[in-house]
């Protein structure tokens, strides 16, 4: 008998398999429970529904506009609910908590500490609660049984005028669990080079950080965030391949942004369940994730927005093993490629895939040489 780690695997092996999450963010993610307790406590009375699954409903259908400003306006319920210490910590732990039931190991949750002042906080006692949160869901995830490690990026809004304030909070708290710095936003109108000053910084202080580039925008926000701004990672970058060219034969010839990008190893942040809500792609089989990952460029699989996009990691590698037969060596090398782009040292890094990662999808890899022992039994 052979191996049958070529067939695709189970929605239950692909739950319980390890994962990487580069991009995620936390007020895209918050449960519609908590949503509506937190309105009940704060005052907040615009939410467009009262029950958790009306509203869960409500998230998921706002943002299926095919449109990132539209998909953009639902976050203004979220943010409105965010701010207070507690409503960031709980937020935040709920967060930590919720990936690691799903299986995800390692974790960067970005948010815009900008966006939560208006109860009266300032921007250190945000980045505080927010980080204090993820301490407690880590705690009370492995509590149950689940391990993960969180950490924050700061994002600034690419339509302000906050950034090098934001990427030099970033900096104070590098070393109490902010990992980078990000800009976000609609890209339209708002290229990154109108933050170099932030970006110049970031890279004076050896600092990390990642841009959001080419997913509403086109190949010259990616050539930007490269080569103006000097990004580590691109957030979604699926727009890459707008400078790749398949012929009728099948043979690919690659621009030179894209074959930049593939040889210098820049990390893409993929994101296929939010690309088909903002019309950056028109359906999973479609997906510019199915070639780039054939052309080994250095693809990762992320969330995006869970609350909006309805998902979670487990479901965005069981839409992709549903479109394109991935089996679990597919999810490990997608997950070792996140693994290996975090924002974390490189012992860290190291540390997490050859003792969590690999460990972990080597069991489940082995599963079916104990099967018929499990039936006997």
């Amino acid at each position: 008998m052979t191996s049958q780690t070529y067939r695709p695997p189970t929605a239950d092996q692909i739950r319980r398999a390890p994962k990487v999450l580069l991009h995620d963010h936390l007020d895209g993610g918050l449960r519609p429970g908590t949503i509506i307790d937190l309105a009940r406590e704060t005052g907040y009375d615009a939410l467009p529904e009262q029950e958790s699954d009306k509203l869960g409903l409500w998230f998921r259908e706002a943002a299926d506009s095919g449109s990132l400003e539209r998909y953009l306006e639902t976050f203004a319920h979220t943010c409105a609910v965010m701010q207070t210490r507690d409503a960031l910590f709980r937020v935040a732990a709920e967060c930590a908590q919720d990936l690691a039931e799903d299986g995800v190991v390692y974790a960067e949750v970005r948010y815009a500490p900008e966006q939560h002042l208006d109860g009266g906080l300032t921007l250190e006692e945000v980045v505080e609660a927010v980080n204090e949160g993820f301490r407690e869901g880590e705690r009370l995830a492995r509590a149950d049984g689940h391990r993960i490690r969180v950490g924050a990026l700061l994002t600034a809004m690419r339509h302000a005028a906050r950034a090098l304030e934001i990427a030099e909070l970033a900096n104070r708290h590098r070393d109490s669990g902010v990992v980078g710095f990000d800009i976000a936003g609609a890209e339209a109108g708002f290229p990154p080079t109108r933050h170099l000053d932030a970006f110049e910084y970031l890279k004076r202080e050896n600092n990390h950080f990642t841009i959001h580039a080419g997913e509403a925008f086109g190949l010259p926000s990616i050539w930007q965030a490269l080569q103006w701004c000097g990004a580590d990672r691109l957030g979604h970058g699926v727009r890459i391949i707008d400078d790749i060219e398949v012929a009728e034969d099948g043979t690919v010839t690659l621009g030179r942004l894209a074959a930049y990008v593939r040889d210098k190893r820049v990390p893409l942040e993929m994101c296929p369940s939010s690309n088909l809500q903002t019309g950056a792609a028109t359906s999973i089989a479609d997906h510019p994730i199915g070639l780039l990952r054939k052309l080994h460029f250095r693809t990762t699989v992320n969330t995006d927005n869970r609350l909006m996009s309805a998902t979670s990691m487990s479901r965005e590698f069981e839409l992709l093993v549903d479109a394109f037969d991935y089996t679990l060596d597919d999810m490990q090398w997608f997950t070792v490629n996140a693994m290996k782009s975090a924002f974390i040292p490189f012992d860290e890094r190291l540390a997490m895939i050859n003792d969590v990662i690999k460990p972990g999808y080597a069991e489940l890899k082995s599963e079916w040489l104990f099967r018929q022992t499990a039936v006997t039994s």
